[in-house]
């Protein structure tokens, strides 16, 4: 064991152990070997060590339960099913197991339910008393001893000792009272003295101990502390440090974790709780639901606390949970009934949300939907749903938001999913995913801009999302056209596209302009590797199907042709603009530059190689989508008025004056 010089220091009313630590306290390396008797190949390589054979051993100690809610006993149990995936030798408590401060009847209530939890356990375990297991309170005198007999009959002694693997555990009993009056209190000092009783029994345990590599002691108050515990500690330390051979001293009491030492070699540690009144004020310094494992070696002692609940079962992780909690983790709801909002006259709708179990076990589904915006409000305000395998399910929220909210606190709504899934062996909790809630609506107050906007794009996280309900483009002749300038086209460069094995879109990857369209399960793929496109010049792009043809136009100039037909391949993603989409709508392959004038039409506009692009496009009967970044309001950009379909902005793209050429205008 390391050694470290101490000093013990006395204040009034106050006893404290204090630590000169010369070396901080470092577990050594393992020793190894190279025993060739032991190592077996047929290959040459370099020469591999191996651990050096010696006795080691594990075992767990369990912190307060009580002080805290009746449910505090689910902790427990909780903690029980952790520890018996680990299956130490055996498992230790630091007192406190039951509420106690009641009567004989209720005491015998929960002393039962104590222990028919812990016996859940595959190994022994060890009780310490603390306050609550034999403080008495109710009506009449206080029995002698208030619940001391009532403990020793179904938990086991005050105190008492055991051997193991050479190794002596000594529990003792820190609620022995004021022996001049027999009051039980942890917070006067002459209440928090050792009997001369257990003391020599102490001392005569630690002789017999002599011999054996470690002796760790238990107990429930840590009156190392000093305070109300007064300074009758520093009379046991010193009997513990002379033994030589005490490595460890265990308590709990104040439901948090705490290490003071070493003192003389002798580590001082507290615990938390399992399911005792826990503040959880900073989990992270050991205000939680934990336990401790110790591991034992002749020369070194590690110990380690575990958060309740925390240990994963490998058994229960097969293939089906791990394929089936992955599936879950990628779900998407479906909301197909988009809020309609018009900013004068507010917002009072209603949306559904559809789920799905596409697995082989139940799932738990809970839905919130929320905002930022403090003034959007919900009803109901969250859901939780219970799905068996296969089954669908539709829920229907209400949505309001006052009139004239169009402003800079102007948040939108999103949809928060969290599924858990039901596993015979147990629950997997899948991280909650947020989703935004798809709006429609007009603004009749946005006018053509002068001088002409354009939207400006970062190519890292700026895009513009159309949801995919929004974009009615049936099967048949299509046209995709913008104006763009890019000031980087470095790498894949995703400009508008609805593609992920399916659909459309433009790409200007490493400055060449590309058109795609999935046609009967396969792309048409237009791309002249000829055509460099500049930097920071402005230019026209069209990708034209007209059923029989594919076409791309550069500046109104036919760079390239070639035969498609057949279905179009569908799929469930947004309209993105300013990137390519990926698998769950996300961006991916931004645009690094400035984009305008984007339009979708259900016609093959151009036929001829040639024609004259212009700068404003116009709104008709076959014009899908409009985008003339002319304004910004809120979220949106909005669409032209023929269509009604307006732009989600994603992160943080501005709008700059337009550089379209004036031939164009």
């Amino acid at each position: 064991m390391p050694k470290y010089t101490i000093a013990l220091i006395v204040l009034a009313g106050t006893s404290m152990l204090s630590a000169d630590v010369t070396d901080p306290l470092h577990p050594d390396p393992h020793p190894t070997t190279t025993d060739s008797s032991r190592f077996i190949t047929n290959r040459t390589g370099a020469p591999l060590e191996l651990p050096v054979e010696q006795d080691a051993f594990m075992f767990a100690i369990f912190g307060d339960r009580t002080g805290g809610p009746a449910a505090g006993i689910a902790v427990l149990a909780d903690a029980v099913e952790d520890v018996n995936l680990v299956e130490p030798d055996f498992v230790m408590t630091v007192g406190d197991l039951i509420n106690g401060y009641n009567e004989a009847p209720q005491w015998m209530v929960q002393m039962t339910e104590f222990k028919d939890t812990m016996n859940g356990l595959l190994m022994p375990w060890f009780p310490v008393a603390g306050n609550h297991d034999v403080y008495w309170r109710g009506e009449g005198p206080r029995p002698e001893g208030e619940h001391e007999g009532n403990y020793e009959m179904h938990f086991g002694p005050l105190w008492y000792a055991f051997e193991h693997k050479g190794s002596m555990f000594i529990v003792l009993y820190t609620d022995e009272g004021d022996p001049a009056t027999g009051a039980k209190t942890f917070g006067r000092p002459e209440a928090q003295r050792m009997s001369p009783e257990q003391f020599a029994w102490l001392e005569s345990t630690l002789s017999q101990a002599r011999d054996k590599t470690h002796v760790f002691v238990f107990l429930h108050h840590p009156r190392w502390l000093g305070g109300g515990y007064g300074d009758d500690w520093n009379r046991v330390h010193q009997l513990l440090a002379d033994a030589g051979n005490v490595r460890a001293v265990f308590a709990g009491h104040i439901h948090r974790m705490r290490y003071d030492g070493p003192h003389d070699d002798i580590e001082y540690v507290t615990l938390a709780t399992v399911g005792g009144g826990q503040s959880e004020a900073v989990p992270e310094a050991g205000y939680l639901h934990q336990y401790h494992l110790v591991t034992v070696r002749d020369d070194q002692i590690a110990l380690a606390a575990f958060p309740v609940g925390e240990i994963m079962d490998v058994r229960g992780i097969t293939g089906t949970v791990s394929d089936e909690t992955g599936r879950l983790a990628a779900l998407d709801p479906r909301l197909d009934d988009p809020i309609a909002f018009d900013m004068k006259a507010g917002i009072e709708d209603e949306f559904v949300v559809e789920l799905h179990n596409p697995v082989s076990q139940p799932i738990e589904a809970l839905v919130i939907p929320h905002s930022e915006d403090s003034r959007w409000i919900f009803r109901p305000e969250h859901e939780h749903r219970t799905l068996a395998p296969g089954e669908r399910v539709a829920i229907t929220f209400k949505a309001w938001m006052p009139p004239g909210s169009m402003d800079a606190a102007w948040r939108s709504p999103e949809l928060s999913v969290q599924y858990d899934y039901l596993a015979e062996g147990g629950r997997y909790h899948v991280p909650p995913r947020h989703h935004p809630i798809p709006m429609v609506g007009s603004f009749g107050d946005v006018a053509a801009a002068d001088p002409d906007l354009a939207i400006e794009l970062d190519g890292t996280d700026d895009v513009l999302r159309i949801p995919s309900g929004q974009v009615a483009l049936g099967d048949g002749p299509m046209t995709l056209e913008t104006w763009f300038r890019g000031d980087a086209y470095t790498g894949r460069r995703g400009l508008i596209a609805k593609t992920e094995g399916s659909e459309y879109g433009f790409f200007v990857s490493e400055g060449h302009p590309s058109f795609y369209i999935h046609l009967d399960g396969a792309y048409v793929e237009l791309e002249d590797p000829g055509t460099t496109l500049a930097p920071g010049r402005w230019y026209h792009l069209a990708g034209v199907y007209d059923g029989a043809e594919v076409r791309l136009y550069l500046d109104g100039k036919l760079l390239g042709r070639l035969p498609g037909s057949g279905t179009r391949t569908r799929n469930e993603l947004p309209l993105l603009v300013g990137a390519d989409v990926g698998a769950g709508g996300v961006g991916t392959s931004f645009f690094d530059g400035a984009i305008d004038e984007v339009r979708l039409s259900s016609t093959a506009r151009y036929a001829s190689d040639a024609f004259q692009p212009t700068a404003r496009h116009d709104g008709d009967d076959e014009t899908i989508v409009l985008l003339h970044m002319d304004a910004c309001r809120g979220p949106w950009v909005p669409g032209d008025a023929s269509t009604d379909v307006n732009a989600v902005v994603t992160s943080d793209p501005v709008l700059v004056e337009s550089g379209i050429p004036a031939a164009a205008k």
